[in-house]
């Protein structure tokens, strides 16, 4: 999804996480090395971790069900660099 999608979501925590994350995954996508690559991972995890366990999820909300989604396919992405590492 590109940056100017993900901003339109209008929820506080996820607009708060959500430059820590593009941050994170810049870095990211810079990185050279599988190594570096999954320390950054491991960083994206945990902040996106923030997300999956918001107190204010609520699945009635088209803001909810949209930031659940994206959040769950970054863990995936990070999941999966932490599993190449491991494979190295």
């Amino acid at each position: 999804m590109r940056h100017e999608q993900a901003t339109k979501i209008t929820c506080s925590i996820f607009k708060k996480q959500e430059v820590v994350i593009r941050d994170i995954t810049d870095k990211l996508n810079a990185a050279q090395g599988i190594e570096k690559k999954a320390a950054l991972a491991v960083e994206l995890k945990k902040e996106v971790e923030a997300l999956i366990s918001c107190p204010d999820f609520d699945s009635e909300k088209l803001d909810c069900q949209n930031c659940d989604f994206i959040a769950n396919m970054r863990k995936k992405t990070a999941d999966l660099i932490i599993k190449a590492k491991k494979l190295v």
